[in-house]
């Protein structure tokens, strides 16, 4: 499946980043990349190559908001995964599709084919 999307995923937690890298598979997306600093994703988002991210609000409690606005610049759809109320979406990213956590399957399909799917 060559013309398959590819996704990057921005989260810190190894487990999560493992099964959302499985979900990807089962949904028919290819994996960039996971990365899990703020620092990594920001370099991952400068180079681009991937169609779209997963960004975790969060990572080892440094906020991705400059990964968001990387993305942003470069008109690369992405995703905010967030833990909870805490992580208060900047304003002008207050637009952006959220993902709860606990993640589903079915919730990653709908947010990346909402993200994905030609406007």
């Amino acid at each position: 499946m060559a013309d398959a999307k590819t996704i990057l995923i921005v989260e810190d937690e190894a487990m999560i980043g493992m099964m959302l890298e499985d979900y990807l598979e089962t949904l028919g997306y290819g994996l960039h990349a996971i990365a899990a600093s703020v620092d990594e994703a920001c370099d991952h988002a400068r180079k681009g190559g991937f169609d779209a991210a997963l960004v975790d609000c969060n990572l080892q409690g440094e906020k991705s908001w400059p990964v968001a606005d990387i993305l942003a610049e470069n008109g690369i759809p992405f995703i905010f995964a967030t833990g909870g109320i805490a992580d208060d979406v900047p304003q002008g990213h207050a637009n952006r599709p959220t993902l709860a956590k606990p993640y589903t399957i079915g919730a990653v399909e709908r947010a990346l084919g909402k993200v994905l799917s030609p406007q």
